[in-house]
């Protein structure tokens, strides 16, 4: 009976095992397996406003008649606020199930809009037009493997246009190391400056702690640079 009970206990544990390491892969499945199960509102990373992210945008001159590209845009309400100021919007996502949920939602209001549906690490279709601006909250610090980190910032830098902004908004070095059971890459303002290079002038940085929708806190960085 005792070997019985080793042999279930070590079959437990392979099977624990491997659920976490599909757990812990940052593919389309796994965040459409997030976007399908839980309600925007309950999603760790909702928030009930934009004033970080506006207090940011408020520093570049006339954004609103800007082209913006959200790289991991989810199913986060921000896409009406901009739309709403007039701005054109560039919007992806890795998960299928996210955009359909943000393009049912829009409606009549998605003439300015171009669709993406894909890994923001992977270059980006030549059609895709140059952006303004750059705005990633809670994108680039799921990216952990160091080719994909290098494969986002090419494409930062291949479609932001001279004189664009970028915005971060990414886990501090002090936040969490998990997040959607997936392992972060977390960020201080020096590393994004470093990653980016001399051609990027940080304008403003501030740190933040964002209250998730189950009260816990979660410490942010959030930083605008202006592209040379």
């Amino acid at each position: 009976m005792f070997h019985n009970a080793v042999r279930i206990l070590y079959f437990l544990v392979l099977v624990l095992f491997n659920i976490g390491k599909v757990l812990l892969k940052s593919d389309s499945e796994h965040w459409d397996m997030v976007f399908n199960e839980r309600e925007e509102s309950q999603l760790g990373w909702f928030e009930k406003d934009f004033l970080q992210t506006f207090r940011l945008l408020n520093l570049i001159p006339d954004w609103q008649k800007s082209t913006i590209l959200l790289p991991g845009v989810g199913t986060s309400k921000l896409v009406e606020e901009l739309i709403r100021h007039g701005c054109r919007l560039i919007l992806n996502d890795i998960s299928p199930e996210a955009i359909s949920k943000v393009n049912s939602r829009l409606l009549e209001k998605k003439a300015n809009i171009t669709w993406l549906c894909q890994d923001i690490s992977q270059p980006l279709p030549e059609s895709s037009p140059p952006v303004d601006i750059w705005i990633d909250r809670a994108v680039l610090h799921f990216f952990t493997d160091q080719n994909d980190i290098k494969g986002y910032f090419a494409n930062l830098k291949s479609y932001l246009k001279p004189g664009g902004y970028a915005i971060f908004a990414e886990f501090s070095l002090t936040g969490r190391e998990k997040c959607a059971h997936l392992k972060l890459h977390r960020y201080s303002v020096d590393e994004i400056s470093d990653r980016l290079g001399e051609s990027f002038k940080l304008i403003s940085s501030f740190d933040f702690t964002f209250t998730n929708p189950r009260g816990e806190p979660r410490p942010y960085i959030y930083a605008l640079y202006k592209r040379n």
